[in-house]
């Protein structure tokens, strides 16, 4: 790892203990797990999957009923309300 042995880790880790202090120390950590799992969470999420999900939630503002179609149906039903409310 970069070269670096138990003890010189430990060393690091000794004077970022004294710089921060334990209470900062431990919200510094929550908040790098934090970042790490978001980026690997919206890393690993297939774009179309997200772009199915905005679909969804936009046709359920609307009013309409998402359950068992695709978004094809869905795209296509919102295009008509939004036809119908224009005319």
């Amino acid at each position: 790892m970069f070269g670096l042995g138990w003890p010189e880790l430990i060393i690091i880790l000794i004077i970022v203990l004294l710089i921060f202090g334990g209470s900062r120390l431990k919200g510094l950590a929550k908040a790098l797990g934090e970042s790490i799992r978001e980026f690997k969470k919206s890393s690993s999420e297939e774009p179309e999957k997200k772009e199915e999900e905005e679909i969804v939630q936009a046709a359920k503002k609307m009013g309409i009923e998402t359950e068992g179609k695709s978004s094809a149906q869905i795209l296509k039903e919102m295009n008509e309300m939004l036809d119908s409310k224009k005319a």
